[in-house]
């Protein structure tokens, strides 16, 4: 069917295309026929109203309608693909003309991607950090294994750092309790920063039955962010003891008969993981190196768009938290958190760097006809039940249930892609050694540590 294209701007476009009568017709005799079904007439059988009367009854521009309706969609995506356009939202459709018995021409207004001019992916160099070092990491990960197994004691002495405590806490402010911030009964150990500043001084060299007072910001809850006089009381002392780190522990937390067997498995394990993180500090770069290269106009609606989903989850978060924007920036770790209107400045360049992200990768994987494999969908649908804490399964279901399928594609065509350009780049490490970036080939690694984590 005749079409005709105007680009308003690199990233719109104007579609104005015709519907030949012809083209219509089905389309109206399915429209009469649904409408015969649906009515009761006197004088006339259900489903075989004739169409003279249900134009008289109904009006024909209502059948009209209807029909146009059911074509439009076809209409649409054929003068999309003759005209050689790609689609990033929904069009704005309006009938300009309607001759009944000729033809129906109808304006349909779109973002579309702009022609992009991508460098060549030799070009792009990137340095990441090095590796840390195996043996210390190996080091650090046994330790974490030894402390789910540790064991403790109750002892009679002042508490010191790495013992575990009994605690309650009281808060308040200008001697009025805030009953937000007072706890019974909480489990501590000391030295682990893992509650208020202050606390691991104020409890140190304490006994059971001792207390102390101490001031501090607040960091859970309702009063997050605000200054508090805290009343600390400690009701037990207990002794943290590590297991001895022997073959009888490695047979506890793993497959293996040894320390040493279990070593090895565990190292290759952390190698492994040390290299994909530094894999995927590459591909972050490389991805922002080619954004910063590649100039294109965005889509204006789309961009909206995008801004307002991230800030809708960002304040759904904020509310399921007990939070507001101003008590959550005031305890943030998140050097670019600052004033509201600066954590909202990042979150909107973070929005449109993604989405430009995107239109680059999908641009990518047109231009390199990058398809997807059965098995991919499988494995991407085992690590979002993995990551979810859900089955594949369920996953599966739920990518059927919303219509996610093209999503979920989509996605895994924008990580090949980047698979692509990263194997072309240039990448070395801080210390100017080239990092090998072809992603390694799974091995057992880690079962000590995933083991231990289970029995724990």
């Amino acid at each position: 069917m005749p079409s005709t294209v105007e680009q308003l701007s690199p990233s719109r476009a104007k579609l104005t295309v015709e519907i030949p009568f012809a083209e219509l017709q089905p389309h109206l005799t399915k429209a009469y026929r649904e409408i015969a079904q649906s009515v009761t007439i006197p004088g006339f059988r259900k489903g075989k109203v004739p169409s003279a009367v249900i134009d008289q009854r109904f009006g024909r521009g209502v059948v009209l309608q209807e029909a146009i309706n059911a074509a439009l969609p076809n209409a649409y995506g054929q003068a999309v693909e003759a005209n050689k356009l790609i689609p990033l939202g929904d069009p704005e459709v309006e009938i300009t003309k309607l001759e009944d018995g000729d033809l129906v021409e109808f304006v349909a207004e779109v973002d579309v991607r702009p022609e992009l001019t991508l460098p060549a992916f030799d070009t792009l160099a990137v340095t990441v950090p090095v590796l840390a070092e195996l043996d210390a990491e190996v080091d650090s990960r046994i330790e974490l294994i030894r402390e789910r197994f540790a064991t403790t004691t109750e002892v009679d002495r002042p508490a010191a750092d790495g013992d575990v405590v009994t605690i309650d806490l009281v808060g308040t402010r200008d001697g009025e309790a805030l009953p937000d911030a007072t706890a019974e009964g909480i489990t501590y150990t000391i030295g682990s920063d893992g509650m208020l500043d202050g606390l691991d001084e104020a409890v140190t060299g304490l006994s059971a039955g001792e207390s102390a007072d101490f001031s501090s910001v607040l960091v859970g809850g309702p009063l997050a962010g605000e200054q508090a006089d805290i009343h600390v009381a400690v009701s037990k002392v207990s002794e943290r003891q590590l297991p001895e780190l022997d073959d009888e522990f490695a047979q506890l937390v793993s497959e293996f008969d040894t320390v040493e067997e279990m070593r090895d498995d565990l190292t290759k394990g952390v190698e492994q993981m040390l290299r994909a993180d530094q894999i995927n500090a590459a591909r972050d770069k490389v991805l922002e190196d080619l954004v910063a290269t590649v100039e294109f106009e965005l889509p204006g609606k789309l961009l909206a768009a995008e801004i307002e989903a991230r800030h809708n989850q960002i304040e759904e978060q904020l509310k399921s938290a007990g939070l507001t924007l101003d008590r959550y920036l005031a305890t943030a770790e998140d050097e670019d958190a600052g004033t509201p209107e600066e954590f909202w400045a990042v979150v909107d360049s973070r929005a449109e760097q993604g989405l430009r992200a995107q239109i680059l990768l999908d641009a990518i994987a047109d231009q390199q006809e990058v398809g997807v494999e059965q098995h991919e969908l499988t494995d991407l649908i085992v690590r979002k039940a993995q990551a979810a804490g859900s089955t594949p399964e369920q996953e599966l279901q739920h990518m059927m249930d919303h219509d996610h399928i093209g999503a979920w594609m989509q996605e895994i065509r924008r990580n090949k892609a980047l698979g692509l350009i990263l194997a072309a780049a240039t990448v070395t490490d801080e210390a100017g050694a080239p990092v090998e970036v072809a992603p390694a080939a799974p091995e057992a690694g880690a079962e000590a540590e995933e083991e231990a984590s289970a029995e724990a």
